[in-house]
């Protein structure tokens, strides 16, 4: 049994069955006591798609992230479902993976799925080049698109960022500050996060005036044994550092390992300092000093800000959240 056959047997409009559906006060008594007989009588249970015909909405979100293995997208999504769930509203997740193509497939897909929004976790489609950006910027004429540490400039898009740039660079001016002179930095890619941190790097080493060395900003695989050889590899052509920072803390771990590996002393010998505060910086013997960039402060603002667009009201295009230093172990500031 369908909205259809129930319209049928109630001799009235399939809007009006979803009026009745959805306590919509402009039905009668009479006409509304006569559809849910009828619903009883047929043992017709309403679906979603029913509700859509009178709300206007699916109740449903669509959630993209590039890749749900990683710690940090694992936890932004489970904080988006969270707070979809108790805002009333029901969630889609796609993976995307990386690659400009896929991304715009899963994009497309969500919208046949006539979800009421998209959520993109992760600042990985935030494109560097404009016309890469284009598929979202003709996707928000349609729907809200929002961007939780991502920022992207259109109408519909919503941004909700840490502050990456600043954390970054407060993270570096404590190591320098302490008495180091050589930090080496970890990154693993490109996307607007990872260019905003590789700022507040170079900004922070060029406060300390101190050179702003090619060799000591190292592009590093997403792996801490991985990491842990490129570090030694480092070490072995005979660059020197005495610090380490990461912009993950995957890639801190890494650090972590190539120290006990060489009898290095931490924090003596070796400060090390990760990003995301994840479950991962407190794996470690001893526990790493990391950059808590508010992951459920960031999701949960992200929904905030999707209802009051949905319910029509005025918000701020982009939000930005203050990060914190978190110390553990790895440094002795």
């Amino acid at each position: 049994m369908n909205i259809y056959d129930v319209s049928e047997h109630a001799h009235v409009s399939i809007a009006t069955v979803s009026r009745v559906i959805n306590g919509n006060p402009n039905v009668s008594e009479k006409t509304r006591k006569r559809v849910l007989a009828v619903m009883d009588e047929l043992g017709y249970t309403p679906n979603v798609f029913a509700r859509s015909l009178g709300l206007n909405t699916m109740k449903t979100i669509g959630i993209m992230c590039a890749d749900s293995s990683d710690p940090w997208l694992a936890e932004a999504v489970y904080f988006l479902e969270k707070q979809l769930r108790s805002s009333g509203y029901d969630s889609i997740l796609c993976c995307s993976g990386y690659l400009p193509e896929t991304k715009k497939k899963y994009l497309e897909l969500l919208r046949s799925k006539r979800v009421d929004a998209i959520i993109l976790a992760g600042s990985h489609y935030v494109e560097a080049k404009e016309k890469d950006n284009a598929y979202l910027l003709e996707a928000a004429k349609d729907i809200p698109i929002m961007l939780v540490n991502g920022c992207l400039e259109g109408g519909q898009i919503y941004s909700t960022v840490c502050d990456d740039q600043a954390a970054v660079y407060s993270a570096a001016a404590k190591l320098y500050q302490s008495g180091r002179s050589a930090l080496l930095y970890l990154y693993s890619g490109t996307s607007y996060s990872n260019l905003r941190k590789l700022a507040g790097y170079r900004q922070a080493t060029a406060a300390a005036s101190l050179p702003v060395r090619d060799e000591l900003m190292v592009l590093c695989s997403k792996d801490p044994d991985l990491a842990m050889e490129q570090i030694k590899e480092l070490s072995d052509s005979g660059i020197k550092f005495d610090s380490i920072l990461a912009a993950e803390d995957i890639l801190a771990v890494g650090a972590v390992k190539y120290a006990n590996q060489t009898g290095i002393s931490i924090p003596e010998g070796l400060s090390i300092i990760g990003y995301n505060n994840s479950i991962l910086s407190r794996c470690t013997t001893p526990e790493i000093t990391s950059v808590d960039n508010k992951v459920e402060a960031l999701c949960t603002t992200t929904v905030n800000t999707l209802m009051k667009v949905l319910e029509g009201g005025n918000v701020p295009a982009k939000t930005t959240i203050t990060p914190e230093l978190i110390k553990r172990g790895t440094t002795n500031f």
